[in-house]
């Protein structure tokens, strides 16, 4: 089974290595790391590592995943190429502007949380 999640993975920590874990228990991991210029837009400001060193934190964490950078201009791009058989969001992750489940071809599934309190990256950044 294909499992696709996708996420900005700004500082790799627990919580993200939480949804990873759980989402490569259910299958071939597939994890779409956001270019940085998403990332800003849908965030309204940059991530603190750029996609390169996020995607290569990924990449380390979880060799046996398939990690790859999403489109610039089209959120659905890697999901066309995946292919999932799932895709699955963390607790508190939002579709991408103008994307909705309908849009989606496959089931999705949302994660509960891991310790939100303390890993929850909004949270560390502030810190």
């Amino acid at each position: 089974m294909r499992v696709l999640v996708f996420g900005t993975f700004d500082h790799l920590h627990l919580g993200h290595q939480f949804v990873l874990e759980q989402a490569a228990r259910r299958g071939e991991l597939h994890v779409v790391v956001a270019r940085d210029r998403n990332v800003e837009r849908i965030k309204g400001r940059p991530p603190d590592q750029g996609e390169e060193q996020r995607m290569a934190g990924v990449q380390s964490a979880y060799p046996q995943a398939h990690v790859l950078l999403g489109d610039a201009d089209d959120f659905l791009v890697p999901v066309r190429a995946v292919q999932p058989d799932i895709i699955l969001l963390g607790y508190d992750q939002a579709l991408p502007p103008g994307v909705t489940e309908a849009d989606l071809p496959v089931a999705v599934e949302r994660l509960g949380p891991f310790e939100p309190e303390k890993y929850k990256s909004s949270l560390r950044r502030k810190a």
